[in-house]
């Protein structure tokens, strides 16, 4: 049996690859791994978990509007967005020390540089060269800007989380988690923020009541909505203004374009071209169940293969691999029932399928829906609304998709995501005391189908 240096070599250390690292050390695997931007991945740097520190920013302005409901004088706060960036930046940067720390109590050895595939069983990186018995891809995704004429005015999730000053005027073009959670952050940290999307309505695979509400919502709070809207170019003016022309004639003047249009697995530069590593048009990787590419030594996990980009998923699949290549314990990923949220403001949660999706998998459904204004704003004046949305096959009783756009949303679904995976179905939901009074308790409520 060859003598490697490594059993295990895992590109990119985001929270797929440093799971599978660790997991993999403890079963008694020799793991490396490599990285040369930072510690913890998008998630961690430039993705969930400033996203969220953003959207909590974003919502103080709100709750200082609505304390007067409940006898508060009316203040007039004033934002700091350094005081923002300074504070974010250091949560990072501990959250950075911590993914270091695990990787080293794991005994992994880590690299700091880029890897790049030599063979099937070598890779290099600050021009060493290791050998392994596995090598595997954890590079996970990139934001995708499309070439227009003056596409290199614009920014991407990436550049909006280190912003020296905060813009005046915005304009973000997509329509999916990205894009509304943006328009959200910049209308509550009080930019003027505008959202342009090139289909009839945004956040296209979600239930179509989810999409209509929260499309309302965002409307009710400022955000200046643009569908079928088409950016043609954009053209910078003076110093900082930059004028978009969209294709339909129309000009906007904006300080700051961001682009949330989607995001591509990250495979560039790594060596594929070395190794028999087959991948998609948009340059995902391939891979079986158990991960493993068609270079039968290399693996790929987690954004980079493009299944479902979430982190919790990618997590899973570090947990599958590991037990499976390295604990005599073969397991296959289960991407059944995953539940996800969108931080837009009110949140979105959600699990299983849409009403859509129900309607062509089952013969007959049922549909229970609920939209009400929560009890907090009977007070506070807001005019925000509440939807929630259970979706059964009728023939079983099975709840096969829940739903729901308000406070918490993503907090509220997680309990039932977990009924979800067990099977409940809506009897059970029926026979559950709700908790009062709470917004959660609308789930255990709803008795008559709306359709």
């Amino acid at each position: 049996m060859p003598d490697y240096d490594y059993d295990l070599f895992v590109i990119g250390v985001g929270s797929g690859g440093v799971r599978a690292a660790r997991m993999s050390a403890q079963y008694g695997a020799r793991v490396a791994t490599a990285e040369d931007r930072y510690m913890g991945g998008t998630c961690v740097n430039v993705g969930c978990i400033p996203k969220k520190l953003f959207v909590y920013a974003a919502h103080f302005a709100e709750e200082y509007h609505h304390a007067e409901g409940f006898g508060w004088g009316p203040a007039a706060p004033a934002f700091d967005w350094q005081v923002l960036l300074k504070n974010k930046n250091k949560e990072i940067k501990r959250l950075n020390g911590i993914y270091q720390g695990l990787l080293d109590q794991a005994g992994v050895t880590h690299f700091d540089g880029r890897a790049r595939i030599v063979d099937p069983h070598h890779v290099s990186v600050n021009e060493q060269l290791v050998s392994t018995g596995k090598i595997l891809i954890a590079t996970g995704s990139w934001p995708s800007v499309p070439d227009f004429p003056g596409c290199e005015h614009v920014i991407t999730s990436n550049e909006a989380f280190f912003l020296q000053t905060l813009p005046k005027r915005s304009l973000v073009v997509g329509g999916g988690y990205i894009g509304v959670e943006f328009a959200g952050i910049f209308k509550g940290l009080g930019v003027d923020s505008h959202l342009s999307y090139r289909g009839s309505l945004f956040l296209r695979n979600f239930d179509q009541d989810v999409r209509q509400a929260v499309r309302d919502e965002l409307h009710k709070k400022g955000v200046q909505l643009h569908f079928n809207s088409l950016v043609e170019k954009i053209k910078k003016h003076g110093d900082d203004d930059l004028i978009v022309h969209f294709a339909d004639g129309s000009q906007m003047e904006t300080d700051l374009v961001l682009y949330a249009t989607g995001r591509h697995p990250s495979v560039n530069d790594i060596g594929l071209e070395n190794v028999d590593v087959a991948c998609r048009s948009n340059g995902a990787i391939i891979v079986d169940d158990e991960f493993r590419t068609s270079e039968s030594s290399i693996f790929a996990l987690g954004d980079v293969i493009d299944k479902i980009q979430l982190t919790p998923v990618a997590i899973a699949e570090a947990m599958v691999f590991a037990s499976t290549q390295f604990n005599d314990e073969p397991r296959l990923m289960d991407y059944d029932g995953i539940a996800t949220a969108v931080f837009c403001q009110p949140n979105i949660g959600t699990v299983g399928l849409t009403q859509a999706q129900a309607e062509e998998s089952y013969e007959e459904i049922e549909v229970f829906r609920s939209t009400f204004r929560p009890m907090k704003h009977t007070l506070s004046g807001s005019d925000e609304k509440s939807l929630m949305k259970i979706i059964v096959d009728k023939a079983t009783d099975k709840i096969v998709g829940v739903h729901m756009v308000g406070s918490e949303a993503g907090e509220i679904i997680q309990g039932i995501a977990i009924a979800y995976k067990a099977g409940v179905t809506k009897a059970i939901f029926d026979s559950t005391i709700g908790i009062h009074p709470t917004a959660a308790e609308e789930f255990v409520t709803m008795l008559k189908p709306v359709s």
